[in-house]
């Protein structure tokens, strides 16, 4: 389909802004919980389109490099956040945070709206025509229902096609045990600080940590895997090795009392655990069809979510067993370098046949072209 993908992120950062504005005017809980799922739904528009649109267009060689960099904005958005929000809170108060992050996406959201359509790999050339403006459809009484109908089925089928993909499942599977560990330590890290090491600035010192760890660990992960030929075998070499090594760092940071060794060692378990981010997405993007790759990485991103964000009751157990399972993503992962793995990179295939709901031209085409 020919829809603008940067339309679509436009119209998800618009949904964001408008959130974020209706999360500083929230007046109870409810409020502003909506709000917050509102939020999430405009940071859906971009999951699945922004890392397909840059693994098509980065240089070959710099590919993983580029992905890796797109990541980072995680970990340097959630220091820089906490800053703000700090800053912003306290001086002028909560709410006016809020609006000042809405003011700040807002130019983003425009260009959206503005920037030049590039053509998504494994997208077809032919024009979407909306079910309601297609004179076709009204002849055969084609209804809604219908439209969704065929939708449905649709999604269906790339979803089966999707899980077929053997490469693509024991990657998502290895990133649902690596969240799993990484929501224990953002729901236990501080209770764990403060117990142990009786610091007082510990949230300080971890968020210190997580961003130094992340930026250090996404960038040097991916200019490795570019370095050493950024096939899907290579990548799944290299998380398993990495995720190994820094679950040994993280596990031994947890058994030492001294407050110094203990930041060193989880600072270079970071390191290492972080240097996973850029690989693993190559591979969901590389390991299924062009056409597939945005709902590869929405089912991926939705996957580790659910079934990788959890918590335990008992906060030293949490650790302790969160960190060991991080050997079982490695395992995992480690299992992907012997499966049979075809790079798609450079494949650009089409979508189904969709001329049942395609039309070369249609009378009233201005009217389309505003809604595509």
């Amino acid at each position: 389909m020919c829809i603008n993908p940067f339309r679509l992120i436009g119209v998800g950062l618009s949904v964001w802004t408008l959130a974020t504005i209706g999360c500083g005017f929230s007046v109870d809980f409810w409020s502003i919980t909506i709000c917050r799922m509102l939020v999430g739904v405009g940071e859906a528009s971009y999951i699945g389109l922004a890392a397909p649109l840059i693994v098509e267009n980065a240089p070959v060689s710099q590919r993983t490099l580029w992905l890796g960099i797109f990541h980072i904005s995680v970990p340097a958005g959630v220091a820089i956040g906490d800053v703000y929000g700090g800053l912003v809170g306290s001086g002028l108060g909560w709410r006016y945070a809020f609006f000042g992050e809405a003011i700040l996406m807002l130019p983003f959201a425009i260009l959206g709206y503005v920037m030049k359509p590039l053509q998504m790999k494994g997208m077809s050339n032919a024009k979407i025509i909306p079910w309601f403006l297609n004179e076709e459809f009204s002849k055969k009484d084609y209804s809604y229902v219908s439209y969704t109908l065929n939708q449905l089925s649709r999604f269906g089928q790339d979803m089966k096609a999707l899980l077929s993909e053997k490469v693509y499942v024991v990657n998502v599977l290895g990133y649902i045990v690596y969240n799993f560990v990484f929501g224990v330590y953002s729901y236990w890290g501080l209770k764990v600080g403060y117990n142990i090491y009786q610091v007082d600035n510990i949230d300080l010192l971890f968020g210190g940590i997580i961003s130094v760890g992340g930026i250090v660990g996404t960038i040097g992960g991916s200019l490795i895997l570019d370095r050493i030929n950024s096939t899907i075998p290579n990548a799944f070499k290299l998380l398993s090795i990495a995720i190994f090594f820094g679950a040994i760092f993280c596990f031994s940071a947890f058994c030492f009392s001294n407050i110094y060794v203990f930041l060193v060692l989880i600072l270079i378990g970071e390191i290492l655990v972080d240097a996973s981010q850029g690989p693993v997405n190559l591979v969901c993007l590389n390991s299924v069809k062009p056409s597939l790759r945005p709902l590869a990485m929405a089912i991926s991103t939705v996957s580790i979510h659910i079934f990788g964000d959890d918590k335990v009751d008992n906060w030293r157990t949490s650790i302790l067993i969160s960190t060991s399972i991080l050997f079982l993503a490695a395992g995992i992962w480690f299992i992907g370098i012997f499966l049979h793995s075809v790079d798609r990179y450079e494949e650009d295939s089409e979508q189904p046949d969709m001329s049942h709901l395609l039309e070369s031209e249609v009378a009233n085409g201005d009217i389309t072209s505003a809604l595509l």
